[in-house]
């Protein structure tokens, strides 16, 4: 993996860069579609190539249970499985197993769980993570990390944070003694990124990233936000952990957020997003637009003609009604899943794009006021 960095806002933290990939290169900021099962719910391949999607996020904890890492790896690994040829980015399971609290159990080693499938008992320790997420060739991995819920004591996030540098630590040494298994090393090496971890807590999170930057990753995530703390201290951790960064790194912030969140963060020197957000709220009928989000299932829409966003350039807007795709939810209709979503993923997409606009016109400030003033993004 390569990062370029190629500009900077003069008024904010807000970057450009690009990422260089086996599967492909990537522009900074990015939002990522989140591909749990290897799958984007109810969106194909093509579609997703169509909208642009440069890079997806694919869930290995998922993947590890239902069809196996192994079975995906003799079948050709993730890219040929699934039949994306772009980057995947993996995630280590780590959330996933915070969020099984009833299931597991964490020690030192690393996690014993049972499968929200069967009942079936596992263990995952940092050393399994990695190879996991090499199994299934994706182009960047995480280190498994223990994830807490907030709020909870200084003392609590200061032992969460400490076991999860010790199994950076682990991830990278065992990153750095093995071989390709996964079979990608004629279009290059897997990159391996660190979560800083630390809770609310400003000299927890510096000690964490103090740790991870000594080991040397090539990129590094901002893990344990919006997992019940207010916006404005997930900003303030934010902007607390960006300067003890290297510059010359990517930085991923873990599970954000909504388009406001988007503007925020980037300003606060964030590269790279992921986030259920769209995908889950198309299927719940919630769509975005440049001023809020409708509910499509309101009365108001049965007999409304315009499309979603008459700003909006997706292939839903070009052609529905919030009539029809009212009709469509209502009536439990697979299709609304499918064109809730287009259209939801287009516009984070559409909003990341114009993001990296006002960065490159130097006038991102201009953005940021507007959704503070606003809570909407209006100039996008």
């Amino acid at each position: 993996m390569r990062f370029e960095l190629l500009d900077k806002d003069p008024d904010t933290r807000a970057r450009r860069g690009r990422l260089h990939l086996p599967h492909g290169t990537v522009d900074t900021p990015i939002f990522m579609p989140v591909g749990t099962q290897a799958t984007v719910k109810s969106m194909t391949a093509d579609q997703l190539r169509a909208l642009d999607v440069e890079i997806l996020l694919c869930n290995s904890y998922h993947l590890f249970l239902r069809p196996g890492h192994e079975v995906i790896s003799r079948l050709g690994g993730l890219h040929s499985f699934m039949g994306w040829d772009r980057p995947i980015l993996t995630d280590s399971g780590g959330y996933q197993v915070f969020s099984l609290a009833s299931l597991r159990d964490i020690s030192d080693d690393g996690v014993r769980f049972r499968s929200h499938l069967d009942g079936s008992s596992h263990f995952l320790g940092p050393e399994s993570a990695v190879d996991i997420q090499m199994k299934l060739g994706s182009d960047i991995m995480m280190c498994l990390d223990d994830c807490l819920a907030y709020p909870a004591s200084h003392l609590e996030f200061g032992k969460s944070m400490r076991r999860s540098m010790e199994w950076a630590g682990r991830c990278h040494r065992y990153f750095d003694s093995v071989s390709d298994p996964a079979g990608i090393g004629e279009i290059g090496r897997q990159s391996l990124f660190g979560i800083v971890q630390g809770g609310t807590h400003p000299d927890l999170r510096k000690e964490s990233a103090d740790r991870l930057t000594t080991l040397g990753f090539p990129g590094y995530a901002i893990g344990g936000l919006a997992v019940g703390e207010p916006n404005p201290l997930m900003y303030e951790v934010i902007d607390q952990v960006e300067p003890v960064l290297p510059q010359d790194k990517p930085r991923y912030l873990m599970g954000v957020g909504t388009p406001a969140d988007l503007v925020e963060c980037v300003a606060l020197g964030v590269d790279m997003f992921d986030c259920v957000m769209p995908t889950r709220h198309a299927r719940n009928g919630w769509l975005f637009t440049r001023s809020g989000h409708i509910a499509i299932k309101h009365a108001e829409y049965k007999e409304d003609p315009a499309p979603i966003d008459s700003c909006c350039a997706c292939p839903v807007c070009r052609v529905y009604s919030r009539a029809y795709l009212r009709h469509l939810f209502m009536a439990n209709e697979i299709l609304s899943s499918v064109l809730n979503t287009i259209h939801n993923i287009f516009f984070y997409l559409d909003t990341i794009r114009r993001i990296r606009q006002f960065i490159d016109a130097h006038r991102f400030k201009e953005l940021l006021t507007e959704v503070r003033q606003t809570g909407s993004c209006r100039s996008l």
